[in-house]
């Protein structure tokens, strides 16, 4: 893809999520996601000894982040989301959202309840 046709895809999902660079799910930066699996920001490993990392380097046209969707998604929610669909728990997946949504009193203590307006 254009470097151009990048640049309106992401400010176009930017304007979708209310200007916030953070996975809608999660909400973590590109910069937590690349922590979360062993980068630096600027692609080099944290900590390669251990592993044998030492020629290993996140190329930067890696993307950790997709701006494609309704809202932005990092690369973890949709290994999770992938993760838990293979499992076979997605109707137990859409079962919790509808409990999140619905139910919420249900699911959590009085002290953490929405207060009524």
């Amino acid at each position: 893809m254009a470097m151009e046709e990048r640049f309106h895809e992401y400010f176009a999902a930017l304007d979708r999520s209310g200007d916030a660079d953070n996975c809608f799910l999660c909400r973590r930066s590109p910069a937590e996601v690349k922590r979360f699996f062993g980068f630096y920001e600027d692609g080099t490993p944290i900590d390669p000894e251990p592993f044998g990392l030492e020629d290993v380097v996140l190329a930067p046209t890696v993307d950790v982040m997709s701006y494609k969707g309704a809202r932005p998604v990092c690369a973890v929610c949709q290994l999770s989301f992938e993760s838990i669909c293979l499992a076979g728990d997605k109707p137990a997946m859409l079962e919790l959202q509808h409990q999140m949504e619905h139910e919420r009193d249900r699911l959590w203590p009085d002290h953490l309840r929405a207060p009524e307006s």
